[in-house]
């Protein structure tokens, strides 16, 4: 569920003219060999995708500064849960998706054949996913939420495996643990469902937890920042064979989504916020765009979207022992970082 936002002034996109874009694609479609290493011609370029309502992701930010080159996107839609998004891109309803990284690994093990290429969001000191509970409430700790709904977006994700470590940091037992009450809830939902008390603890981030705090009335139990630290929680997915054939557009994309990651990074705030108005403008989704105001960053960790082995298997353990995960996964099987120019020595 985690997601970040970002703008700035408007620029022109930086875009090959339409004759240099032309005799790169027919320059492609003559060196395209049918040797199971790229499509016989030209490459696939037209990405289909998943979007958020709200929000602007970090491929919609770069395909905006141009960074993304000759690839277009397709949008087909929005989705509010990440295993959603990466089993289309498994299923090949979309292109690319992007999830908790947990979620991955589940889907990993289960013979999906997909794999992490670059960070899509994180925690960090000014973004976060954090659980609130109103004021005046009897719950002050870990073992108060026996019993308890805790409403989040998903169930198997992010959320569920912060709040299963907090529980058990507390002292809780699995018995115990399984008690408390993981309770879907559609984001924008997250926060009056919590004043209406069909909740107990809510679950918010980016934008929702900034407009919550604006209007008072709740206060932090715990965050995933306090628990973990600054990490990458979630990355986008591609499928194997879209690797194997489309080794250019692979390559293209991971590094116009890390240049995005470190514009939205370096630029000033105000800037980052305008840039988002205007790409949620243009795409005429019939968007509130009031809330962008809030947008802090994307949380990412590793620059330019870098993965790092404890990206994943921080949360393994968490899957075992829910029985979610019934064999053990390499990180080479989960992500790789070949096509990311920000890696060390590139």
């Amino acid at each position: 569920m985690h997601h970040s936002v970002r703008r700035a002034v408007r620029r022109r996109p930086r875009v090959l003219p339409v004759a240099v874009a032309l005799v790169a694609t027919l320059i492609l479609a003559a060196c395209g060999q049918d040797d199971g290493g790229g499509a016989a011609g030209a490459e696939q370029t037209e990405l289909r995708y998943q979007g958020s309502v709200g929000a602007v992701t970090p491929v919609e930010l770069a395909a905006d500064l141009g960074y993304l080159g000759p690839i277009t996107l397709k949008w087909i839609g929005n989705t509010i849960s990440g295993p959603q998004d990466i089993q289309s891109t498994a299923t090949g309803d979309v292109d690319f998706g992007s999830a908790f990284n947990g979620a991955i690994i589940k889907l990993i093990a289960a013979g999906s054949p997909i794999k992490s290429v670059v960070g899509s969001y994180g925690t960090d000191a000014e973004t976060f996913i954090g659980f609130y509970t109103l004021d005046g409430s009897s719950i002050q700790s870990p073992r108060d939420l026996i019993g308890k709904k805790v409403g989040m977006n998903t169930l198997g994700a992010h959320l569920e495996a912060v709040l299963d470590e907090y529980l058990k940091r507390g002292g809780l037992s699995q018995e115990e643990i399984k008690k408390v009450i993981p309770t879907v809830v559609p984001p924008v939902n997250t926060e009056q469902s919590l004043r209406e008390k069909q909740i107990d603890v809510a679950a918010l981030g980016g934008i929702l937890q900034d407009k919550a705090l604006t209007r008072g009335g709740i206060h932090l139990l715990f965050s995933d920042r306090e628990l973990f630290g600054p990490f990458t929680a979630g990355s986008y997915v591609l499928r194997d064979d879209f690797i194997k054939k489309n080794p250019t557009t692979t390559r293209q994309f991971v590094e116009g989504v890390g240049k995005a990651i470190e514009w939205s990074r370096t630029t000033p705030r105000e800037q980052v916020v305008a840039r988002f108005k205007d790409i949620i403008a243009k795409r005429d989704r019939k968007e509130d765009t009031t809330a962008i105001q809030f947008f802090k960053g994307y949380g990412i960790a590793g620059k330019g979207g870098l993965i790092q082995d404890a990206d994943f298997t921080r949360w393994t353990d968490w899957l075992k022992v829910n029985g979610q995960l019934k064999k053990d996964v390499a990180p080479a099987e989960l992500f790789t970082n070949a096509f990311n120019p920000f890696r060390a020595g590139s």
